[in-house]
């Protein structure tokens, strides 16, 4: 990689592990920014099958401090990841080989956690945070078979970690799917980089799953909802001045680091010839791509619709530069 020195004297400097390094360990460990309730999946909008129960009840069981907060925070996000958590399940299930998953930031892990128990073995994760506060929240419920754990930032797990490292040498050949949860925008807005960077951990077929928060084209737009999120969901879940207070702290440091969904397509294009959106929330959106179209496309064939109310939908395909796999056509 070229620059790499710069890339990662960049990431040194991040906000994440800097200014809002104090929020992020306090909220890992359940000191402040916990919600009013746990927020549960709303069964109403996901399918009626028994493996999806199974997971949607084990999910439940094992989240943390840190997943309380975030399921509170986003629109139908935890929806989201019990369907995203479902279709790898199926996507393991055609293989012959085990399935290999790099959880990259997403505090304690619980969805790859989650995975790992359920499939015995057939997916093996690795999950990553800079907060050992989340560590301990995916030790919690004791050690969990098949899945490990990097306490550092995503830039600090390199070739060599996983190489000399005797817990993750099972992921020194790559992983089949990586999983970025907003975790680029707590560094810099230098997507290019931040792929290129993660992309070393990628097989050649593999499949990268981001799920950010993106500036909107208008910034009225943008503006419109985040106030459908803080007004109509975020509410339910925390007090009006839970929410003021996260927004001057943590959000308008994390808008600098934000990017438009064109300008993630130009870095996706750079490295990856197939590309898909595949779930929307006001300024969240999820997207999946690789290099294998037939890989994209088993994969997405195996999502079930959208699990979320549709006033907060607002993207219907990702910036049209990259090619959108059938099966996501159809969706």
């Amino acid at each position: 990689m070229r620059g790499l020195d710069d890339f990662l004297a960049e990431c040194d400097h991040g906000p994440r592990i800097n200014g809002l390094a104090g929020f992020f360990a306090a909220t890992a460990a359940g000191k402040s920014g916990m919600p009013m309730r746990k927020p549960v999946a709303d069964a109403r909008l996901l399918p009626s099958d028994e493996l999806l129960r199974g997971l949607v009840s084990l999910h439940a069981a094992r989240q943390g401090f840190f997943d309380q907060h975030y399921h509170g925070s986003i629109p139908y996000r935890l929806e989201e990841e019990c369907r995203m958590a479902y279709a790898v399940l199926k996507y393991a299930h055609h293989r012959d080989a085990p399935l290999s998953l790099y959880s990259l930031g997403t505090a304690e892990g619980t969805m790859a956690r989650t995975l790992s128990e359920l499939s015995e073995g057939q997916i093996r994760t690795l999950s990553c945070s800079p907060n050992a506060e989340n560590y301990t929240s995916f030790m919690a419920y004791g050690e969990p078979p098949h899945a490990d754990f990097f306490i550092g930032p995503f830039h600090k797990l390199t070739k060599d970690v996983l190489g000399s490292d005797p817990r993750l040498a099972n992921f020194a050949h790559g992983f089949d799917i990586i999983l970025e949860d907003t975790t680029f925008q707590m560094y810099s807005p230098n997507r290019a980089s931040q792929i290129e960077f993660v992309i070393q951990h990628l097989k050649q077929d593999g499949i990268f799953v981001f799920v950010e928060k993106f500036r909107a084209a208008e910034e009225p737009d943008y503006r419109r909802r985040e106030y459908q999120k803080d007004f109509g969901f975020k509410a339910r879940y925390f007090p009006p001045d839970e929410i003021e207070k996260k927004q001057s702290l943590v959000l308008d440091t994390m808008f600098g680091n934000e990017v438009t969904l064109a300008q993630m397509a130009d870095a996706i294009r750079a490295h990856f010839s197939y590309c898909s959106l595949t779930w929307n929330s006001g300024n969240f959106c999820s997207l999946a791509a690789s290099n294998s179209e037939e890989n994209l496309n088993r994969y997405l064939s195996q999502m079930a619709t959208p699990a979320i109310p549709h006033e907060y939908v607002y993207e219907a395909s990702l910036y049209p530069t990259l090619p959108v796999s059938r099966a996501a056509a159809q969706e």
